[in-house]
């Protein structure tokens, strides 16, 4: 079992800071996900644990041993690491059993048994060891990728958003096959990725990074019903933020009086609120109406943006597949759990726009 700690790194390209004094840890056997736009330093922080980047200052430590700080670093390959990319990067000429044995010492590389182990733990049969990577689809490339990255049985596994390039199905079911090897072998994970749906699902812990630091650790669900900050409640899904009057344990809003997560706000407020929070049903006296305006249909759900009838407010709501309204239908709306605020900054003007 491996525990890895990044505690205060800093790390630059030239004059350029990247990274600000970061501190992570992720527990033994464990799963974290840093989730955050292009260009906030994930993949950077990822190059320096796995060795690839080094450090203005700080410390990066696996399991009881420092491997890199200002001016020391153990290399990449006496890390105890796997590295799974976006690509995969399998060698063309390499048949699926010598891709995954690649990096193992040579005696070995004719191991069939380990070969087939390996193909086992990642969902594949024993049968495409004697095939070239162009003879199978991308997420049998990635699988084989995940294998190669275990063969040498490594305690501390990183994970390049490594389905982003797969279409929408192959993505869900190559990331529950990875999910499912990496948690046979025990092994602690830390997966890079922009997809908010998959640091959820995948992460026993999701780490918010922006503009090289972290603004929020915890928990998927804590951070997703809890964010920091307004920002990061966007980063994590569709919201709808409108303009609120707090008092305490309740917020006045377009929408009505509604209850606060977090009690003791006073004055304006922007209030945020996930489309599974909005209930749309029929027309009823004392309850906000609205028209529907646009419906995203996806089979299993719907996204629905409307506008409230006064004061032309847009708000997003989430309903079943089956049960989309139409376009230009009156509905009433009703608010399902507490609302979350977050103090206006000073000089800005109400939000009402979906995010």
């Amino acid at each position: 079992m491996t525990r890895l700690a990044v505690t205060g790194v800093s790390a630059s390209y030239g004059d350029t800071e990247v990274l600000h004094g970061v501190d992570l840890v992720v527990e033994s056997g464990s799963a974290t996900a840093i989730l955050g736009a292009s260009g906030c330093g994930k993949t950077t922080l990822l190059r320096v644990i796995a060795g690839f980047h080094t450090v203005d200052a700080g410390e990066v430590r696996i399991g009881e041993r420092v491997v890199l700080r200002p001016g020391y670093a153990i290399p990449p390959e006496g890390r105890g690491i796997g590295y799974l990319s976006q690509e995969g990067n399998l060698f063309p000429h390499l048949t699926v059993a010598g891709n995954i044995t690649f990096g193992l010492p040579r005696r070995k590389r004719r191991d069939t048994a380990r070969v087939a182990e390996l193909l086992d733990l990642v969902g594949l049969p024993a049968g495409l060891a004697d095939r070239r990577p162009e003879q199978l689809s991308g997420g049998q490339q990635q699988r084989v990728a995940l294998a190669r990255a275990l063969a040498r049985r490594p305690g501390l596994v990183l994970l390049d958003e490594p389905f982003s390039s797969l279409d929408a199905g192959l993505r869900v079911s190559t990331r529950r096959a990875v999910a499912d090897a990496l948690a046979a072998t025990g092994a602690t994970v830390l997966l890079v990725t922009h997809d908010q749906g998959e640091a959820l699902s995948f992460a026993d812990q999701v780490a918010i990074m922006r503009d090289g630091r972290f603004v929020q650790v915890g928990p998927p669900k804590q951070v997703y019903s809890t964010p920091a900050d307004r920002t990061t409640a966007g980063v994590l899904g569709d919201m709808t933020v409108i303009p609120g009057e707090a008092q305490e344990d309740h917020v006045a809003t377009p929408l009505g009086s509604l209850p606060l997560a977090d009690g003791g706000a006073t004055g304006p407020v922007d209030v945020a609120l996930r489309p599974e929070q909005i209930l749309i049903g029929a027309p009823r006296p004392g309850a906000a109406e609205a028209v529907v305006d646009t419906v995203d249909y996806f089979g299993h759900d719907a996204l629905v943006r409307l506008v409230l009838r006064q004061g032309g407010t847009p708000v997003l709501a989430r309903v079943l597949g089956d049960e989309s309204p139409a376009l230009g239908q009156l509905v009433g709306l009703q608010v399902r759990g507490p609302a979350r605020a977050f103090t206006r900054p000073h000089g800005r003007t109400a939000a009402t726009e979906p995010s």
